[in-house]
């Protein structure tokens, strides 16, 4: 019961998303009590796919900005994760302080949490001006990989736990080098946990706006969500043609967690064994 009320409660909103799309009053059935558009259209969607509408002349532009950073920032999430848990994990770093050293680092990157990310957007903008990034995309996917990364380190280096490490030193009597054992055994071996995290990271970045609004400033480099935003500027907001927008907006994320699923799921079957 308690599955099926939570369902409800997650469904609602992306069905009031569709209900306001099919309405071709431009959403005024959201207000007229219909549970359906007496005569639903897709005329919101063309608009979306043709730009025909207040602040969507260059949707494609933005979501395309948006699939460039979201991408980037999953495989450069899941690259420095991967090498950063196996180095700590299962390289041989030795004892004593050094070996010390890296469990302490690797842990202590999970204390930037503490922090709320809303508090650090200014160290944030401040950092990327110095830096020569202001308005640059690649500011967005520093922040948002640096935010994704310690949580994905945390999961990739649990998750190696399982995999034996006499593997690594079988490899390594075969004369593998550190490389070779990452990208031979490591990562074939971690690739239900790479899809977790891969997902994770991509989820974190898409569902971003305050970064995205804060450290891009031109129109050019603008993102779909922020150009969603923009709808509460209008006094006669399109609402059908802004709710078909974001479901094509939801719909990247959503192809990746259906392809990545059967993945994910032998991950977290694995760890809970």
């Amino acid at each position: 019961m308690l599955g099926i009320a939570l369902l409800i409660w997650s469904v609602t909103p992306v069905y009031n998303m569709l209900l306001i799309a099919l309405d071709p009053e431009e959403g005024e059935v959201e207000f007229s009590g219909n549970l359906w558009p007496p005569e639903p259209s897709l005329d919101s969607f063309r608009v979306v796919l043709t730009q025909d509408a207040r602040y969507l002349e260059h949707f494609w532009r933005q979501l395309g900005n948006s699939l460039y950073i979201g991408l980037t920032t999953m495989f450069l999430t899941v690259l420095i994760a991967s090498l950063a848990s196996f180095a700590v994990g299962r390289m041989r770093l030795g004892q004593g302080w050094l070996r010390t050293g890296a469990a302490v680092l690797s842990n202590a990157s999970l204390l930037t949490y503490a922090i709320p990310a809303s508090f650090l957007v200014f160290p944030f903008h401040r950092i990327m001006h110095d830096y020569g990034l202001s308005n640059n995309p690649w500011a967005v996917i520093a922040a948002q990989v640096t935010f994704a990364s310690p949580l994905a380190i945390l999961i990739l280096l649990e998750y190696a736990r399982l995999i034996p490490i006499e593997l690594d030193d079988a490899a390594r009597v075969d004369g593998a080098s550190s490389v070779e054992v990452y990208r031979r055994v490591y990562l074939p071996l971690t690739t239900p946990a790479l899809a977790v995290v891969a997902t994770y990271a991509l989820v974190l970045v898409w569902n971003d706006y305050l970064y995205q609004f804060a450290l891009l400033s031109s129109e050019r480099h603008m993102t779909a969500a922020v150009m969603q935003a923009q709808l509460f500027d209008d006094a006669d907001p399109p609402w059908n043609a802004m709710m078909a927008a974001a479901i094509i907006y939801s719909l990247p994320p959503v192809a990746i967690f259906l392809v990545l699923r059967r993945t994910m799921t032998a991950a977290l079957t694995n760890w809970w064994r």
